[in-house]
């Protein structure tokens, strides 16, 4: 059966992209990274593929991750990336896509034209953008039209963004380079320095999501993780508890909770009043750390609250966003002018 028409929402983020076509929910979560063969410079995997082949390839083959710090930084590769996922859903559809894109509230106007040109080169008939915290918060059931302020804390995998959202737009935001990598080095660096062993990515990766916490959990939980030996090169062992964890990942925690103080002293003290009623909203896969959100909670002494979906919420959020394009408030969707295609 062919598909007339089919809009998509698209959080590309530094370590995920979610695709989210209307009608069908989220459809495509893959990693943001892509597989190139260094000499041709062809495209051979996306995603989840390419992923695979992390550590495990020849010279002749390169891991790219286009995306940085939430932004475009290798344009062509971005296009290959959402060439080839948004072609996984519009391929029987004979209209190109209207697609409303995720975009840091911190975006400058060159990263969001490099936003609009990739989309738009993908094939998309005509491009929106919409600012990751207001879509998280439309995802988590939030009316952001109104005039009420809430703050919003994204812990993504290359930066967390703290955004205090109220008509439909965002009032104040921060966005620093701590993230959910952050704490994958964190504990890359201390079984470096602890047990002299060295670990990969994957494997932090893998420790934090299992036994990670920045308070002492209730039980305690070990984990085993293989390394190389940094003295005789050998691989070895060693077991990491929740308990020397917690201590580990409470530094950079620090730095997310410092920013969170930088964007309340800013914050017009109208919203701060309305934010000490209504409370955070955390989203981003770093807030599933365990104890992060009573971290939050404790430091500001405000009440805080880890959405039910948080590694897709802004992706939910954009595509219950799709349904209603025009009805949406004026500026709470910035329709992109910059070489869109006609009707």
């Amino acid at each position: 059966m062919l598909i007339f028409e089919r809009d998509i929402a698209l959080d590309m983020g530094t370590t995920g992209v979610l695709l989210y076509s209307r009608g069908k929910g989220v459809q495509i979560r893959e990693p943001t990274i892509v597989a190139v063969d260094k000499f041709t410079g062809r495209l051979l995997k996306v995603g989840h593929d390419a992923q695979k082949m992390l550590g495990r390839t020849p010279a002749s083959i390169v891991p790219i991750q286009p995306i940085t710090d939430g932004v475009i930084s290798d344009y062509d590769m971005t296009v290959a990336m959402l060439k080839e996922l948004i072609g996984r859903v519009t391929s029987f559809s004979l209209f190109k896509p209207r697609v409303l894109v995720c975009v840091p509230g911190s975006i400058t106007g060159v990263e969001e034209r490099a936003v609009i040109d990739a989309v738009v080169e993908e094939g998309a008939r005509k491009v929106y953008l919409v600012e990751s915290a207001v879509a998280t918060a439309y995802g988590a059931g939030i009316d952001v039209s109104k005039p009420d302020g809430h703050l919003i804390i994204d812990i993504g995998g290359g930066t967390t963004e703290t955004a205090v959202v109220s008509l439909g737009g965002v009032a104040e935001c921060e966005s620093i380079k701590v993230a959910g990598g952050s704490f994958d080095d964190a504990i890359i660096r201390y079984v470096r320095r602890r047990y002299n062993v060295l670990i990969g990515a994957k494997t932090a990766e893998e420790v934090k999501i299992n036994i990670g916490c920045v308070v002492p959990k209730p039980e305690v939980g070990i984990e085993e993780v293989k390394g190389r030996d940094l003295v005789t090169g050998l691989p070895k062992m060693v077991k990491l508890s929740s308990t020397e964890l917690a201590e580990v990942l409470l530094e950079p925690a620090r730095e997310i909770l410092e920013s969170i103080h930088y964007v309340l002293e800013r914050t017009p003290p109208e919203l701060v009043a309305d934010i000490s009623q209504n409370g955070i909203v955390m989203s981003g896969g770093g807030s599933l750390i365990y104890g992060i959100d009573m971290l939050v909670e404790h430091d500001t002494k405000l009440r805080t609250v880890v959405v039910d979906d948080p590694i897709s919420c802004a992706a939910y959020g954009a595509g219950k966003m799709l349904l209603r394009l025009n009805e949406l408030p004026e500026g709470m969707v910035n329709f992109a002018r910059k070489r869109q295609l006609q009707n």
